[in-house]
């Protein structure tokens, strides 16, 4: 059945109520609910029961508790680096012994190169980036948001346009059933590889952060968090509830434990050399092939796994320590983990909804070719916005942009360049989207205030992103 407008008011109700009331939780089960109550021609009994019920189907699929997992066993590894003194020398290293960081300047950069340099997965980006520079930035006065907005804006662009990952993976297969149906000609590697110079918003973002961290000259609700840190210290906003509890992010190096930067340093290079190990024996020996999910879940897993032998055989602490460290990380979690089955329970009512093809279906074949890259991409940005899921927008939008590309006889690599940045953009932007959530996760960040500090950079880049596309669609 298609629901046509009624299927934009649930993420809509979502969206605006979360950002009015700063209640994500109360604001996610309203729009599904208000999803629910649609598909069930308005019995309200009958939508909450389905409410319910879709809440706890989030655990049929297998990525998406692996997902939720992987955020509990993430507070663990936080808890526990912390606990070893590993985070604690890795600051006296980088500030007292070497002085490499010495400075506002330098902790935010520390953050935006481990963004850039670690491209195999998202959410091990947006997690080494904020776990590894929060101690530095909050040291030299950042604001939660800003870190959380460097984390976020250079985890998905930078995977999108290095794509030896998940990403990559998931494009050249969309890409390669439109080639399998005759849409389009030629080999999905080569298309992604040649519509890499058009995704502009990708470019557009990695460059504006670098921007705002080298010349300090922040504005609107971002300029309001920084004035507020550097006047009264608090990197957080008053008032403000951070995504992860204290328990997980403030915890003190074990009594008699010597500070090491290798206590965090190689847990981590765990963490990170496992994800192309992964991707290699999940996509049985094709790495474009593997699992993100799984490989994200298996990294984490021997992170911890390391964590436990290694400190155990250093005398760092005990089996008994280690538990109890353990557990007290994962609880530390549960409102990032509560959150994201929120967050896709959502994603799943409103896909059943239909609520990415109606708003696809709105412009299919009703706009001008040189216009079709830029119109593809505003699209991109309300479909993800709306859905919070990138990916999902890539499958729902890609098909449609190609075929529109073809019929157009518009730039297929602008387009497909367009799709890209579109769900990207539409992502960032999203109070509903995981990898936004994660990023709030890894910052130890109020999610509405990152969500609300980082729209307008977000809606400056997709500005001149759109210019950009106008441009390419009447030249080329």
């Amino acid at each position: 059945m298609e629901y046509g407008i009624l299927s934009i008011l649930p993420p809509l109700i979502a969206i605006l109520l979360a950002i009015r009331s700063k209640q994500v939780f109360i604001s996610l089960f309203a729009g599904i609910f208000a999803a629910e109550l649609i598909m069930v021609s308005w019995h309200p009994l009958s939508a909450l029961n389905n409410s319910l019920n879709g809440i706890v189907a989030v655990f049929a699929e297998g990525w998406i508790t692996k997902t939720i997992i992987f955020s509990f066993l993430v507070g663990a590894i936080i808890t526990l680096i912390q606990a070893s003194g590993g985070v604690a020398g890795f600051i006296d290293y980088l500030t007292k012994k070497t002085k490499t960081v010495k400075s506002k300047r330098g902790a935010m950069m520390l953050s935006f190169i481990i963004g850039i340099v670690i491209f195999i997965e998202s959410s091990i980006t947006i997690l080494v980036s904020g776990v590894v520079a929060r101690p530095l930035t909050d040291k030299y006065k950042v604001s939660r948001e800003k870190l959380a907005f460097i984390c976020d804006s250079t985890s998905a662009p930078i995977c999108a346009l290095i794509p030896l990952n998940g990403w990559g993976a998931t494009l050249i297969a969309i890409l390669g059933v439109q080639v399998s149906a005759g849409v389009i000609s030629g080999n999905p590697v080569q298309i992604l590889i040649k519509s890499l110079p058009f995704q502009f918003y990708s470019i557009i973002a990695v460059i504006s952060v670098f921007y705002y961290i080298w010349t300090g000259k922040d504005w609107g609700p971002m300029k309001k968090a920084e004035e507020r840190v550097m006047t009264t210290g608090q990197v957080l906003r008053e008032g403000a509830t951070p995504l992860v509890s204290t328990d997980a992010t403030d915890v003190p190096v074990k009594e008699g434990v010597t500070p090491n930067m290798m206590n965090m340093i190689l847990p981590l290079i765990v963490l990170i050399a496992m994800m192309p190990i992964g991707l290699y024996v999940t996509g049985e020996g094709n790495m474009m092939e593997g699992s993100g999910s799984t490989s994200v879940f298996w990294a984490v897993l021997a992170s911890l796994a390391f964590c436990g032998v290694y400190f155990i055989a250093k005398k760092i602490m005990n089996l008994h320590e280690y538990m109890d460290y353990f557990y007290k990380g994962v609880g530390g979690m549960v409102p990032v983990a509560s959150l994201l089955i929120f967050a896709f329970a959502i994603g799943n009512s409103i896909s059943n909804l239909g609520t990415g093809k109606y708003m696809a279906s709105i412009v299919e074949g009703r706009i001008n070719g040189a216009l079709g890259p830029a119109i593809i991409f505003i699209l991109g940005c309300i479909i993800a916005f709306s859905t919070g899921t990138s990916w999902g927008t890539f499958a729902i939008l890609m098909p449609i942009a190609m075929q529109m590309a073809v019929a157009m006889d518009a730039n297929i690599y602008a387009s497909a360049g367009a799709v890209i940045s579109g769900a990207i953009m539409g992502d960032h932007c999203s109070p509903i989207s995981d990898t936004t959530i994660l990023a709030s996760m890894a910052s130890a960040s109020d999610h509405i205030d990152h969500v609300k500090t980082q729209i307008p950079y977000a809606l400056v880049s997709a500005a001149i992103a759109f210019v950009l596309y106008v441009i390419v669609g009447f030249v080329g």
